[in-house]
This record gives structure tokens, sequence and C-alpha cells, in this order.
């Protein structure tokens, strides 16, 4: 939307803009933002930017935990979601007192494995294609308190069941895991997808297609065509944001965790990728399997082999693990194939344009910090083109068949398996994490600022409260 500085604070008083919002990320993902009134629109502002507590978004101890958002003019957009004009821009998180980028800056760390990529003389970009995959709920209850555990969904597609059995959706309802590009009237939330995406392509987000996913209960897909990592990272907050608040204009409850509902089929974040050195795509090559070039082998080979640590970054949540089990389209072994949807990396069969040649790793959700999980995954992808890995040397495929066939379960038992746990993820990080520290792209005091934050606030947590389903077990043991 804007070039330069002056051209924001231009459009600021000529579109009687009333508020200027920055929006910066937390370490571990979340989203936050700070309001400024339009006189505060000045050079200073995109030079300096506005001071917040660090402490209390995961990037420092409270006796250093000044920081600041600095917006980044280039990022500008009228956000519809205000009931007055505001104009908002994505931040990068500075140090405060020098001002200079903060090394825990999620942003930062994308920014950083752009150059790294550029100064390796390997390619000029990565492009990036996120599937965004979400539940549309009409309401969800939840509590966790010590003497009462809820969790009430309603779906307004299928027939999920109250408390006391009736269904709570009737007449038009989809089929267990039968909602797969239904038509309306089955597809109740196609309007709001439309409304979402137009929205979207206002701000200048591109959108490739957007349907119902498999999922009976309101499972949504928006796909994006595919840009720069940095860019990339940045439309998948502002995806995020507007399903969210379009959700909310229509009193539904908007998603992406990976496995709300036992026996649904998950929401994962699949990324489409691929490099490009002027303006030569580098991952096609008509006489190999595939079409896929030895550089673009060594690439998936090094995601591949990195895969048990990236987990810990592509899927940072306890509730990520129990979409990553067989039966649901969701990989569990770290191997590709071409068109192969248990795979861990899938080539797609419908790309037969060479100029968009590349390949999806689908194991990643959209708990990730998008920067941080992009950034690790082509930190691992150069990873193998330096050291030329080759993943059929390494046992990694192709393997065009259903891992979880038992028909081929001798060959899938020397596949090397994803983690299974949040925890047993951070294991294979701090065990594997030299080639993210390439570049100075990651640093140690991120990747242990956010490991930290995550065993503490999330799996400690989670392991000292019963699950309801453990009462249904043991309680009369």
């Amino acid at each position: 939307m804007f070039q330069t500085v002056s051209e924001a604070i231009a459009f600021v008083r000529e579109h009687h803009i009333e508020n200027i919002d920055l929006k910066f990320a937390g370490l571990t993902g979340a989203w936050h933002h700070i309001s400024l009134p339009p006189s505060q629109a000045d050079a200073l502002l995109f030079e300096e930017g506005v001071g917040f507590d660090g402490s209390s978004t995961g990037y420092g101890v409270t006796a250093a935990g000044d920081m600041v958002a600095v917006p980044d003019v280039t990022t500008g957009f009228v956000d519809p979601f205000w009931g007055r004009p505001t104009l908002a821009f994505l931040c990068r998180v500075a140090d405060a007192s020098t001002r200079q980028a903060h090394p825990l800056d999620p942003r930062g760390v994308a920014q950083r494995a752009e150059a790294y990529l550029r100064q390796t003389g390997i390619a000029d970009q990565a492009l990036f294609g996120p599937e965004y995959e979400y539940y549309l709920f009409g309401n969800v209850r939840t509590v966790s308190r010590p003497h009462l555990s809820l969790a009430l969904i309603e779906s307004g597609e299928s027939q999920g069941e109250s408390f006391d059995g009736p269904p709570l959706a009737t007449g038009y309802t989809i089929p267990h895991q039968g909602g797969y590009h239904v038509i309306p009237p089955l597809d109740r939330f196609r309007d709001v997808r439309c409304e979402t995406v137009e929205a979207l392509g206002e701000i200048g987000v591109d959108i490739r297609y957007h349907h119902h996913e498999v999922g009976a209960a309101g499972q949504q897909e928006i796909e994006v065509v595919l840009g720069p990592l940095v860019r990339m990272a940045d439309v998948t907050y502002l995806v995020k944001y507007f399903v969210k608040n379009v959700a909310a204009r229509h009193n539904l409850v908007a998603t992406f965790m990976p496995k709300p509902i036992h026996g649904e089929a998950g929401s994962g974040m699949h990324f489409h990728q691929y490099l490009v050195k002027e303006g030569e795509h580098l991952f096609y090559d008509a006489s190999r399997y595939a079409e896929l070039s030895r550089l673009a082998f060594s690439y998936i080979a090094g995601v591949l082999s990195h895969s048990r640590a990236l987990v810990a970054l592509t899927n940072p949540s306890t509730n990520s693990f129990k979409r990553l089990i067989p039966g649901f389209e969701a990989p569990v072994k770290a191997f590709f194939s071409l068109g192969n949807r248990t795979a861990a990396i899938r080539i797609p069969k419908y790309i037969t344009n060479p100029a968009e040649k590349r390949m999806e790793f689908r194991t990643p959700d959209a708990t990730c910090n998008p920067y941080l999980a992009m950034a690790a995954q082509l930190m691992a992808g150069l990873d193998g083109i330096r050291r030329n890995l080759d993943p059929e040397a390494l046992g990694l495929g192709p393997f065009d068949f259903d891992c979880t066939d038992p028909q081929w379960r001798d060959v899938a038992d020397r596949i090397p398996t994803l983690p299974r746990s949040l925890e047993e993820a951070f294991d294979a990080l701090a065990a594997d994490h030299a080639f993210l520290l390439e570049g100075g792209v990651f640093s140690e005091a991120l990747l242990e600022a956010f490991t930290d934050t995550k065993r503490r606030k999330e799996i400690l947590q989670l392991q000292q409260r019963p699950h309801p389903y453990e009462l249904a077990l043991y309680l009369n043991c």
C-alpha cells in the first residue's frame, strides 16, 4: 500500500484516519497490538516505534522487559474491523535501548533467514504458500476448574449431541468426515468464507481458492498464492485475523486448533515451497522423479532429516499431536512421495506447470509462529543442499503407498517416525538445532526461551490437570 513514510502520513491526513494500530508477534506466536491517535503518525514513529512490556509477551524477564514495536511502512492496510477509520501496520520488535532488532523477534528471524538464503548464493528467494484449515463453530463453551471440566461445541453443519442427547443441528447436515467440497445447502458457511476472502483481497492478499474441508462440523480451507517468506508469514497473521473477525461478525467462533473434535479431521497448515534464483525455478527437472531437480531432492532431504526437530517449531502445541495420528491424512512418518497424503512431504500431482513445481510439507499446523516455522523449514532445506543430501540414500522415500497399510509394515518400520508429543519434539530440537544457528538466523537464546515458555506454560500445566476421559477410565479403579 505504501513504499515511503511520507505516503503513509499523507494517507492518514487525506483519508481522515482516526486510529493507527500497530500489530506485532509474540515469541510463541500470539498477535498483539497497540493503538495510537493519528497525531502520532510521524516520521519518528516509523524510526523509533512504540514501547511495550516484552516480559508479558514472552520476550524477556520482568527486570529487562522494555521493548519497542517499530512499524514496517510497507505492510500498511486499512483495518476493516474497527468502527472508526483505522490504519494498521505490522511491526518488527526492537530493543528499547538501541532500537536494533531484538534477537528474540520472530519477524527478525524470518528476515535473517531470507538474508542468509541470498548470502549462500543458492537462491534469491524462497517462495511459500500456506494452506489455512480451520473450523467455524456456532458456539463453544469451555470450563476448566478443579471440580468441573467442560467442552461443548455446536457446529450447525453436523449432528453433534447436546448434554441431553438431541442433535444440535438438524435438517441438512454433513455426514461424519464427509465435508470435502460439499455444496450448499450443506456448505452453510460459504458466504462467510466469501466475505473473508473478499476482505483479504482488498488489502492485497492473493487468494488461490477456498472450499469446505473434510470435517463435517464446519471445517474450512483457504489457500493463497505463493510469495516470499516474510511476506507469507505476514499473510498468515492477516488470514487468521480476518477469518476470526469475519466469523465474529456472524456470531461464529473460528478456530485453527489442530484437533478440536475427537474423531473429526484435524486442521493443518501445509506449506508449499520452492526456490528461485535470478528468475529461474530451481526445483524443476523434467527428466527426474516427480520432475524434481537434484537440488529439490537435497532440500527435501534436509527438511526430512531434521523433521523431528522441526516439529517443535511447526507443531508447538500439545494438541498438535492429537492430529498427527494415523487414519486422518496427517503424516506420522518422515518420508516424501508423489501425491501421497500420508507423507510428511508430498509432491502435488496436479502441478503441471514447470514454473510452479514444488514440495508441500504437510506436518505443520497453525499453532506455530509462522515466522519461526517458515524460517526453520528453509534452514533445514538449505542444510540439505549444503550437505548434498539424497533422500533416497537416507531411506526417506519416495514411497508411493499408505504407510499405515499393514502390507507395507516392514518398509514403514524403517522410516523415521515423527514425535508423538510436544515434549518429545522439544527433546529432538535440543539434540538437533545446529542447522538453525547457521548465519545467525536463530540463536540458542531464542530456542531456549521458546522451549522454556512452552514447557512451563503448556506441557507442565496440562500434565498437572486430570483429563475428563481419565475419570471415565479410572474413577472406579
